[in-house]
């Protein structure tokens, strides 16, 4: 179904205000990176990871979903530099997932989407602070002794 400006409107419009940008990106890192733990190891792996076992096409399709990360990034209107940066880090995480069945270990390791989703926060917390999110844990105080 065409609008009057000729555009295929069969998807409802993603809103993209800073934080609906926010919770979509910190979504996908998280399937990404952080999609299951390894029991023993105690340390999530995502889907990227999983995807570098398929030659070729994994680390492709991985490519292509942190290409759409970066790209919800230059709707922020962020700097070539910051945009360069995630660039950068697709490209090596695609270098790497790669090298066939080894290229899952250094990817393991390297974890783009947690880099670029870092890039995008400090983006967002600097130019959209109303949407910042403070992060930590919480920590008791000593119990007072009398």
């Amino acid at each position: 179904m065409d609008d009057p400006a000729g555009r295929n409107r069969s998807f409802p419009a993603l809103p993209n205000d800073p934080e609906s940008v926010r919770r979509r990106v910190e979504g996908l890192e998280r399937v990404m990176e952080r999609l299951v733990v390894i029991p023993g190891l105690n340390r999530p792996v995502g889907l990227d990871v999983i995807l570098d076992f398929v030659p070729f096409a994994g680390p492709t399709a991985a490519a292509a979903i942190g290409a759409y990360l970066a790209w919800e990034a230059r709707n922020l209107g962020m700097s070539k530099i910051q945009m360069a940066r995630m660039g950068g880090n697709i490209g090596v995480d695609w270098m790497l997932g790669m090298i066939p069945i080894v290229g899952a270990i250094p990817d393991y390791f390297f974890r783009s989407n947690t880099r670029n989703l870092r890039i995008i926060k400090r983006h967002l917390d600097k130019h959209h602070p109303s949407g910042a999110t403070v992060e930590g844990t919480a920590v008791r105080p000593p119990p007072s002794r009398r």
